[in-house]
């Protein structure tokens, strides 16, 4: 076990989440096309706002796989203003 994955089942452990609703790849994949296709500072930002999304929307699995993919869509097409 590598110190990423050991580090997500401790920290599931403490915050009392189920390991199996945490997609990793999904969630990494997620904050990298937001820190390229926005900001940097977009990314941890972005999977807290998913995070809370799931939370609303019943908190399995799915409802994570769903929220990202919704934020994934928006920072995909993000187009920023003028000078930012």
């Amino acid at each position: 076990m590598n110190v990423l994955d050991e580090f997500l089942r401790t920290a599931c452990t403490a915050l009392g989440v189920d390991p199996a609703t945490v997609d990793r790849d999904l969630i990494l994949d997620l904050a990298k096309d937001v820190a390229h296709n926005v900001a940097r500072p977009a990314a941890p930002l972005s999977a807290f706002i998913v995070g809370l999304a799931a939370g609303q929307a019943g908190g399995d699995a799915d409802a994570v796989r769903a929220a990202a993919t919704k934020m994934a869509a928006l920072a995909g097409g993000y187009t920023a203003p003028d000078g930012e």
